[in-house]
């Protein structure tokens, strides 16, 4: 058969041992090319890139050409990869050796011309960017170059154009986490000091990754969480129930942290934004929890505090309330001035209504009903006398102790106002940093996606 003819034609006196020239002054050139089939896994922490790629040699053979006339018109054949010199053509950027499939065969047609096809599965060392994760987009090189042959031996170009290589999906596996975006191409001449050059064909695989998982599974619930706290601050702050809410919500988030810890990725070149993103979250969290117990304290127990300061009246009850706007500003200045006008009558009436020893108020009739009296009534006068101071005593405690309960309730009522008043400020200011930083947060990873 032909076949077998010009098998044993071209291999009976072929020595794979040289390179495959003439005359040792030709330059073999190789052209390459290259597809990107699927990217495999991305390891941040080792900062490994594993691709499966499929990578295709072009070179001439100059002791593999023939007459198709003497051998039935055929003008292509398969010889084993083995039974032929092959360029030591090699990934700089290899740390492993993947699992690739062995492609026992190469073409070569009638002119000489050999052509390696075969698929590759490429671990790859890749300076890898995680600080923009997960909107982050990933640029590696795949560096191919002889390893030994300097460029006057074999000198490397591209097989196709560039701009064909560089929108080439067409082979591509879409649906992993990442994408590919595009290939670029750039031959250069490498040399190290005091040796000759060797030829470089650089292809860039850019990608960028998916980020719908994460932001569901990590933005979103530290979202919602951030939300309830900023809920939180309606509850009112006199009551207990702002504090233990809080408390609640710094618990779940510490638990929310410990369970995406292992979803972020980890180097030790540098650290994400995104835990950034939760630390800060957490530290605005303890701020609240700060702010509310702080608030709590200031409105309870007012009993052991003294009346609020004049400053302190003045810049939260009158500056602040006229620039936060609060609509009930006057409602506890106008209590606090009927609570008082209420306790004065009872003050004039208390001293005007002064009774004698005989229980009467005019003196004058107190002593024309004693007039008339007997004298058997002098003994119980002084009785009675003793038992009206008594109870004259009793009720000058009673009203004592009524007007110090009062002037406590108006120190309660003045540190409720201040607390109520420095909620709604640090509340707002609060809110103010919260909006600051997301908008920060969302414009940053928003350019980097549309990037």
């Amino acid at each position: 058969p032909a076949l077998r003819r010009l098998a044993h034609y071209l291999l009976a006196h072929y020595q794979k041992g040289s390179r495959p020239v003439r005359d040792w002054r030709t330059t073999t050139n190789v052209a390459i090319d290259l597809m990107v089939y699927a990217i495999l896994s991305v390891d941040e922490k080792n900062q490994v890139l594993t691709t499966y790629i499929w990578y295709r040699q072009h070179w001439t053979d100059e002791f593999l050409k023939w007459d198709p006339a003497r051998f039935d018109n055929l003008t292509q054949i398969s010889l084993p990869v083995e039974s032929i010199w092959v360029p030591d053509i090699l990934i700089n950027e290899f740390v492993d050796v993947g699992k690739s499939p062995h492609v026992p065969y190469v073409y070569v047609s009638h002119h000489g011309e050999v052509q390696n096809l075969k698929p590759i599965q490429v671990m790859t060392a890749c300076s890898l960017d995680i600080y923009s994760f997960p909107f982050d987009v990933q640029n590696c090189s795949l560096t191919f170059t002889s390893w030994l042959h300097h460029i006057r031996d074999i000198n490397l170009s591209l097989w196709r154009q560039p701009e064909l290589v560089k929108f080439d999906r067409s082979v591509f596996m879409n649906q992993g986490e990442w994408e590919l975006l595009y290939i670029l191409s750039r031959f250069q001449e490498f040399s190290v000091k005091s040796s000759d050059s060797y030829a470089e064909m650089k292809f860039y695989v850019v990608i960028r990754r998916r980020p719908l998982f994460y932001t569901v599974s990590l933005l979103l619930p530290s979202i919602f969480l951030m939300v309830m706290d900023i809920v939180g601050f309606y509850l009112p702050p006199h009551s207990g129930e702002r504090v233990s809410f809080k408390i609640t919500l710094l618990l779940g988030y510490s638990v929310f942290l410990i369970i995406v810890s292992d979803t972020l990725p980890a180097t030790a070149v540098g650290t994400p934004l995104i835990g950034i993103y939760f630390v800060v979250c957490m530290a605005l969290l303890v701020i609240s929890l700060t702010e509310t117990i702080l608030i709590v304290r200031l409105v309870h127990k007012q009993d052991l505090q003294p009346h609020v300061p004049e400053w302190v009246k003045h810049l939260l009850l009158e500056r602040a309330t006229i620039l936060l706007c609060v609509r009930d500003r006057k409602k506890f200045s106008q209590s606090r001035k009927q609570s008082l006008d209420i306790s004065r009558p009872v003050e004039n009436n208390d001293s005007t209504a002064k009774l004698t020893p005989y229980g009467c108020e005019d003196p004058r009739e107190c002593g024309a009903v004693g007039g008339t009296r007997s004298t058997l009534a002098f003994a119980g006068r002084t009785e009675g006398l003793a038992a009206l101071q008594e109870v004259l005593r009793e009720t000058t405690a009673i009203r004592q102790l009524l007007e110090k309960r009062e002037e406590f309730r108006d120190v309660a009522r003045e540190w409720l106002q201040v607390g109520y008043v420095l909620d709604v400020l640090l509340f707002r200011v609060y809110l103010a940093a919260v909006l600051a930083y997301s908008i920060t947060l969302g414009t940053l990873w928003s350019v980097w996606r549309d990037a």
